[in-house]
């Protein structure tokens, strides 16, 4: 007697598959795709298309109008979500399967699961070359979708039916396991999406993937035990991990246990409440100078869940202590051995509670614990100076808007950003009250981020005010989302800061002899000079023609009251807001390395050269 089988489509047979995934962990169930994000054309409408139609009642559809956006949706999601639930993303070929790479590396850098369902050429090859296909002289096989595969973290193209079965599986697997997630690409051949086959009905069976726990190996853990006995000045560095594997708690009872401070990468920020006495801040280039001053200083650094990148280091000059050590908690060897460290292969919560009891009794010394706690004093009252506002009729400078900010959100609300000068002001001066309420992706730091990943955050935490801050660059990069917050009736709340040009690079200009060239909004000169004129570009009106509520604040006080508004509001609402361009966050307390011209004419560009040297000779090679 043969096993009983189900005749469908491909397409038909992986949107069933899909609505049949769930991730568990510490006995709480999800959905692993919880819905498919979709713009439709010739390769994907009659197939994926058909599919999400004929099954509309177990597969959510959201419409989107940008494909790069979806894909930021989708991460939003997923992040709010602890990686425990994703969104899928369909696409059509050519075009709108590129536009997947921007989002798709980000997903993989920032280690967020999102699975890519582009169309793809005739696996027949019947219409050759058909609309949209890249022909290759040498490589026939070879499609645009091919671009996908360095920023996925599993890639396959489904040119049989029967192809699909495994692949599906394997794509599961790496979506839910917390060592390996990233993007997960497969691609789909518009004929093999339409075809027909006999399924197997275990394919459309229940199936739970558990997301582990891995314990540390006992030898590491006696190691790990021994280098935090032996230090003196020890200092953790929190990464994203602590929150992916939501273990707050577990690194609150550790810091209360051994009193060890704690610094926080962007990813990592809110690991411990903002008022916690550990609690230093963030670390690096965007730091505070109370976990840079330590950092210097520290004999032991305690990475959990960190990827280490070049601004949590600031380039490899940050821990100058001859005699410094690293001791990396971290759920992948990958990055548990950075920096020559130790290594604790394991779960953060794992990892966290078993170092805490195999370390009772141990402390480090008061004098170090009134050292660490007398410079967070210092630097809250450097945190008050930049949020305060002399005078509440005065234009806001940008720390003043992120202090009108701070005075309107509740404890869980959610505050998100990428790029610009932003991340920098908020990594030093937030006050971070919940471990969601920071929310930076700073891993691809992708302008135009901000505003997609509102609504997906949206989606996996409804009736939770939710800010995407933009300035006028990122917001430039992609509004169009903003119809499709619109069209879902989510309340996302926008903060449009208006400084009429890149303020972040054109820092970043200045300090590496590039004189600001290129990073202002201005009218261009016959000679080719720009005029200190700012363009005629109303970013509030164009907002509200997409169907925002718009709140305009011209002062310190309208601001306020803007906010309060934003957040009562049952729409989405864009407060905007012009600010005082002078900088007015402190400065960096660490360095960056980007190569200046090694030769130039121009005097800034020697300058900068000359401070760049100076600079580089601090790094180290920590082996």
């Amino acid at each position: 007697m043969s096993a009983p089988t189900r005749r469908l489509t491909t397409a038909q047979a992986l949107v069933r598959f899909l609505s049949a995934q769930y991730t568990e962990r510490d006995g709480v169930r999800r959905r692993l795709i919880a819905g498919t994000w979709g713009i439709f054309g010739h390769g994907n409408v009659a197939g994926v298309g058909q599919a999400l139609v004929e099954y509309a009642d177990v597969m959510p559809f959201h419409q989107g109008r940008n494909e790069q956006s979806m894909v930021h949706a989708a991460v939003g999601y997923a992040r709010q979500l602890n990686r425990l639930s994703a969104q899928a993303v369909t696409t059509s070929i050519g075009p709108g399967a590129t536009n997947l790479v921007t989002g798709a590396a980000l997903a993989t850098i920032n280690r967020l699961p999102v699975l890519l369902l582009p169309g793809d050429y005739f696996a027949s090859h019947a219409p050759d070359p058909l609309l949209q296909q890249l022909e290759h002289p040498v490589e026939a096989d070879v499609s645009v979708n091919d671009t996908l595969r360095p920023v996925s973290r599993y890639f396959d193209r489904i040119t049989r039916p029967e192809a699909l079965i495994a692949s599906a599986l394997q794509a599961m697997r790496v979506l839910a396991d917390p060592a390996e997630t990233g993007a997960v690409t497969l691609a789909l051949p518009q004929d093999v999406q339409a075809e027909a086959y006999d399924w197997p009905e275990e394919f459309f069976a229940e199936r739970v993937w558990s997301v582990r726990r891995p314990a540390p190996d006992p030898v590491e853990l006696t190691a790990a035990v021994e280098a935090i006995r032996s230090a003196e000045r020890p200092l953790i560095v929190a990464g994203g991990g602590v929150h992916h594997s939501e273990a707050e708690a577990a690194l609150k009872t550790f810091v209360e246990a051994t009193g060890i401070p704690v610094a926080s990468t962007q990813a990592g920020k809110g690991s411990l409440r903002h008022d916690h006495p550990a609690d230093l801040g963030g670390i690096g280039h965007t730091g505070t100078a109370v976990s840079d001053d330590l950092a210097r200083t520290a004999d032991l650094v305690i990475g959990v869940g960190t990827r280490y990148t070049d601004f949590t280091t600031a380039s490899g000059t940050l821990f100058q202590n001859p005699d410094v050590r690293f001791l990396n908690l971290n759920i992948t060897g990958f990055d548990a051995h950075k920096l020559a460290a130790r290594t604790l292969v394991c779960d953060a919560r794992s990892g966290l509670e078993l170092l805490r009891e195999a370390l009772a009794g141990h402390r480090v010394s008061e004098a170090y614990a009134a050292e660490y706690r007398a410079g967070k004093e210092r630097w809250d009252e450097v945190v008050e100076a930049a949020y305060r506002a002399a005078d509440d009729s005065a234009v806001p400078t940008q720390t003043q808007v992120l202090g009108a900010l701070d005075a309107a959100v509740g404890d869980d609300d959610v505050v998100i950003n990428a790029a610009g000068s932003l991340p920098g002001d908020l990594h030093k001066l937030w006050r971070s009250r919940s471990p969601r309420q920071y929310h930076l992706e700073y891993g691809y730091s992708c302008m135009g981020y901000e505003i997609p990943a509102g609504i997906g955050v949206q989606q996996a935490a409804p009736g939770t005010p939710v800010w995407a801050l933009v300035g006028d660059g990122t917001y430039l990069m992609m509004p169009t989302e903003i119809v499709t917050a619109v069209q879902e009736g989510l309340p996302l709340n926008i903060v449009l800061i208006q400084n009429h040009g890149y303020a972040s690079i054109g820092g970043l200009s200045e300090e590496t002899g590039g004189e600001r060239f290129g990073t202002a909004y201005r009218f261009r000169a016959a000679d080719g000079t720009f005029t200190g004129a700012p363009l005629p570009v109303d970013l509030a009106a164009n907002a509200a023609s997409l169907g925002m509520e718009v709140l305009r604040a011209k002062t310190v006080r309208e601001l306020r009251e803007a906010l309060a508004a934003a957040r009562a509001s049952d729409r989405p609402t864009c407060v905007y807001v012009e600010t005082d361009p002078a900088p007015t966050a402190p400065p960096a307390e660490a360095w960056w390395d980007v190569p200046v011209a090694e030769t130039a004419s121009r005097e800034a560009a020697v300058a900068a050269r000359e401070r760049y040297d100076r600079q580089v000779a601090g790094r180290r090679r920590h082996l």
